[in-house]
């Protein structure tokens, strides 16, 4: 058993894990060094509480709650589309957004900061204008990602 006591401003944090995982691992010494109780709370405890921020990430953000038809295939339609915005958004946050100020923002942050903006659209016969708005207050930051955006190589964009 493994226990963290915290005591926080708002109040006590005790968390334990419980687990029957070999301290010295299964013989290698190697492995010996992933069941020390720190490494076991902050590879496996932490990481499962951040794969949950992760799903809900997904469903509030990228609205994958919305699975209200009822039909299987529209359902599942929308699911894919939620988890593949997820798969592109993760990616411009580690490809793109790295060393600015949405590097570490959540993926509700990002969708509302850089891509809700607004924008006056023109559509002819040969091309589509689009003039976003000249007080918007991060056009520094969305020039930047822009830029890096095009700089990709297209065999990234590809994969």
């Amino acid at each position: 058993m493994i226990g963290k006591a915290e005591i926080l401003p708002k109040g006590d944090n005790p968390r334990f894990i419980v687990t029957n995982l070999p301290r010295d691992g299964w013989g290698k010494a190697a492995q010996a060094a992933r069941f020390e109780p720190a490494a076991l709370y902050e590879n496996s405890y932490c990481a499962r509480g951040d794969m949950e921020n992760r799903i809900k990430e997904q469903q509030m953000d990228l609205f994958a709650d919305r699975t209200s038809t009822h039909w299987m295939a529209s359902n599942q339609l929308r699911l894919w589309f939620s988890a593949f915005a997820h798969l592109i958004m993760s990616t411009l946050q580690a490809e793109v957004l790295t060393g600015t100020e949405l590097a570490a923002a959540s993926i509700g942050q990002i969708r509302l900061r850089l891509f809700k903006i607004a924008a006056r659209l023109t559509a002819s016969v040969r091309r589509i204008h689009i003039e976003l708005c000249s007080a918007y207050p991060l056009q520094s930051l969305f020039n930047l990602v822009h830029r890096r955006l095009a700089a990709l190589p297209t065999t990234a964009l590809n994969s």
